[in-house]
């Protein structure tokens, strides 16, 4: 039963597997008492119990010791997983995989170049082998590699020919979404993460800032601008900010790279970003004559004009009123 209960949860789910466990609980045994039972049902409940049940089953279950350094992983608690596999000698895929996944952890979160350049190689070692190239995770260990090595066109490679496996897993719609991002497709950049339902993986700066260029780069520069306003006043949302402004500025999004620059001219006197709102908000006039841009634009561009100290701010709103009473237009 136990055997079938890991098929079953192989194929399917945790709660397919703990309900072939059933029936051995309906027949008096008490599955309390037994330890690769007590396990199973850790792994089953994706982690619950996980630090009650496997250090104590660490020295004679093998699988208890990868087990709870996955639950270290999702935990974020990388440091008590690296204790746990510095000194494994990997003999099996799925123990490169780990250990490769605690090192890539461990070297993104304090830039440590060794340890990247280690869970590289463990990534290669699975994915390059004969017996594992062709299976998913095989596919995934390849992406990673080339992942960490910043060499996306083969990412997406790897990750497209198993995008139909993966679909419904966050991780993988991220990575794909930063991956083709990266590459400068874009379109699928955002398609993919948009896929991702994690509300703590949408709230990441990483997430919000691949998912505004994408919007930027797909002329959707208003749906990046309200990711902006969505934050909280942090280190983040100022960095959001100064991507939305230069982004946009590049795609002639004139009309949220100026309200973009404005906010950060309000906060930091840096007298570039006034020099970059000036040009966008001249980038935008020149949109509005050319029929490119609504005129109702063009009330708050002299209003932002005006959020500001700098002596030419009159002359450019003088132009720009000059141009809208020859025109007929309302301010």
């Amino acid at each position: 039963m136990n055997l079938k209960a890991c098929n079953h949860f192989r194929l399917y789910n945790g709660k397919a597997a703990e309900a072939e466990l059933k029936p051995l609980k309906e027949s008096g045994v008490s599955l309390d008492d037994i330890d690769i039972i007590q396990h199973n049902l850790v792994v089953f409940r994706n982690g619950e119990n996980a630090l009650r049940v496997l250090p104590q089953l660490v020295d004679f279950i093998p699988e208890a010791k990868f087990n709870l350094v996955i639950y270290y992983i999702k935990h974020n608690q990388l440091q008590e997983a690296f204790e746990r596999v510095q000194d494994l000698e990997p003999t099996a895929p799925h123990e490169y995989i780990i250990k490769g996944v605690v090192y890539a952890a461990l070297g993104q979160s304090t830039g440590n170049k060794e340890y990247l350049s280690t869970a590289q190689q463990l990534f290669q070692v699975v994915g390059g082998s004969p017996t594992e190239c062709d299976t998913i995770p095989g596919r995934q260990c390849m992406a990673s590699c080339f992942f960490l090595l910043k060499q996306f066109e083969d990412v997406n490679v790897y990750l497209s020919s198993i995008k139909a496996y993966m679909y419904v897993d966050d991780n993988f719609n991220w990575n794909y979404g930063v991956a083709c991002a990266a590459e400068g497709n874009y379109k699928d950049g955002e398609e993919n993460l948009l896929l991702v339902q994690s509300e703590k993986m949408q709230r990441e700066y990483i997430y919000l800032s691949w998912l505004a260029r994408c919007y930027i780069m797909n002329g959707k520069a208003k749906q990046a601008w309200d990711l902006y306003l969505k934050m909280e006043t942090s280190a983040d949302s100022l960095n959001l900010l100064r991507l939305i402004a230069n982004d946009c500025y590049k795609t002639g999004a004139f009309f949220f790279a100026a309200k973009a620059f404005d906010v950060l001219e309000r906060l930091d006197s840096d007298p570039e970003y006034w020099e970059g709102k000036r040009g966008a908000c001249i980038g935008v006039f020149q949109m509005v004559i050319a029929g490119k841009a609504p005129k109702e634009q063009l009330p708050d561009v002299i209003s932002m004009l005006r959020n500001t100290t700098n002596p030419q701010t009159e002359f450019f709103a003088s132009v720009i009123k000059k141009w809208c009473a020859d025109n007929r237009v309302d301010l």
